[in-house]
C-alpha cells in the first residue's frame, strides 16, 4: 500500500514536471522543471530495486547535465522571442515530420508483442547474494566490455568534435605558446637600458 501511494506520487509529480518542461516560457524555468521530474524518476526507479540506475539519473543528468544546461542558459542570455521569430514557416515541415514518426510509433506499439519467455527471464533473481550494482559491472566489464568501450570511445569522439567545432579564436587576445617560451635566452628575455644620471626610465 506504501509502495503504490509513492509510485503514484512519484508518477504523477514527474507527468506534471514534464509537462511544464515543454510548456514553460521561461528557459530557466523549465531546466527547473527537469530537474525535478529527473529527481522524481530515481524515486521510480529505486521502488523498482534499481538503485544503481537511480543514482546514475541523480549524479550524471542532474548533477552535471542538467545544470550545465542552466549554467549555458542563464550565461548565453538568448533572446529567444527573436528565436521564435519566423517559426511558422517551419510549421509545415515540422509537421509533417511529427506526423510520420507519430505513425512510426503507432505501427511499433500496434506490433510490438512480450514473450512469456521475456517475463520470467525478467523476473528471475540473479545468481548469487549480489547486489544489483555488482551485477551490472560483472555484466559490463565480462560480457559487453568490447560494447563498453566502443560506446566510450564514441563519446569522446563526439566531445572532441563538438570542442574543435565550437572553437573560435578571436583576435588580438594573447595566447600561450610554450615553444616560444622555451626557447627564450637571456639576450632575448632581458634588455639593459643605461640610464644617465638624474633621468628617470
Amino acid at each position: 500500500m506504501v509502495a503504490a501511494l509513492f509510485f503514484y506520487l512519484f508518477a504523477s509529480v514527474a507527468i506534471a514536471s514534464a509537462v511544464m518542461v515543454i510548456s514553460s516560457r521561461n528557459p530557466v524555468h523549465s531546466v527547473l522543471f527537469l530537474i525535478l521530474c529527473f529527481f522524481n524518476a530515481a524515486g521510480l526507479f529505486i521502488l523498482l530495486g534499481a538503485e544503481f540506475l537511480a543514482m546514475i539519473l541523480v549524479v550524471v543528468y542532474v548533477g552535471a547535465v542538467a545544470v550545465l544546461f542552466l549554467f549555458v542558459v542563464m550565461m548565453l542570455d538568448v533572446d529567444f522571442v527573436q528565436l521564435r521569430q519566423g517559426m511558422l514557416n517551419y510549421l509545415p515541415i515540422g509537421g509533417t515530420i511529427g506526423l510520420i514518426v507519430l505513425v512510426e510509433l503507432a505501427l511499433v506499439v500496434g506490433t510490438w508483442a512480450i514473450s512469456s519467455e521475456a517475463l520470467t527471464a525478467a523476473g528471475a533473481p540473479s545468481s548469487g547474494n549480489v547486489t544489483n550494482t555488482e551485477a551490472l559491472g560483472q555484466i559490463l566489464y565480462t560480457k559487453y566490455v568490447y560494447f563498453f568501450e566502443a560506446a566510450g570511445l564514441v563519446l569522446l569522439v563526439a566531445m572532441i568534435g563538438a570542442i574543435v567545432l565550437t572553437l573560435r579564436h578571436k583576435q588580438g587576445v594573447k595566447r600561450q605558446d610554450v615553444s616560444v617560451q622555451v626557447a627564450r635566452n637571456p639576450a632575448t628575455a632581458m634588455e639593459v637600458v643605461k640610464v644617465k644620471p638624474g633621468q628617470g626610465i
